[in-house]
């Protein structure tokens, strides 16, 4: 399971994982509590693998962002909530990711940040942040 067969829905709580595509959109089904419903290609979808968040210097990958937070938790839940202040979420992601642009990066951009590993971490699939990367060093090798 990869960052590329999850997807976060505009206008929808949580995470979606990717069940089957149709010729109009995709079933998905929510890692919140594990209900499918159908989306149309209309739908604004962004998928993880996709999103990269802005520092002073680059865009570093969501899949890198997960990384550290996972090792600044143990692989553990964080050790704050998504429903935190701004003041807490700030200087919780200033400690995993310092040079972050705090004029593009918003409060609400850390609250799903903080909302999404934890869904991962709570339905395991923190494992494909590390198989991804494995996967994509053993094509790049193989070109």
């Amino acid at each position: 399971m990869s960052l590329d067969t999850i997807l976060s829905i505009s206008g929808k709580p949580g995470l979606y994982q990717i069940v089957t595509q149709t010729r109009t959109g995709a079933v998905v089904e929510s890692l919140i509590d594990k209900k499918r419903i159908t989306v149309g290609a209309h739908s604004n979808i962004s998928i993880l693998s996709e999103i990269a968040i802005y520092t002073l210097t680059e865009e570093v990958p969501l899949r890198d962002v997960l990384k550290k937070v996972k090792e600044k938790e143990g692989g553990q839940q964080t050790s704050i909530s998504h429903k935190d202040g701004k003041d807490v979420l700030e200087e919780f992601f200033f400690e995993v990711l310092p040079d972050y642009d705090e004029d593009r990066v918003y409060p609400s951009d850390i609250k799903k940040v903080v909302q999404w590993y934890n869904l991962l971490q709570k339905n395991n699939l923190l494992e494909s942040l590390e198989e991804s990367k494995d996967a994509k060093e053993t094509s790049e090798e193989e070109e």
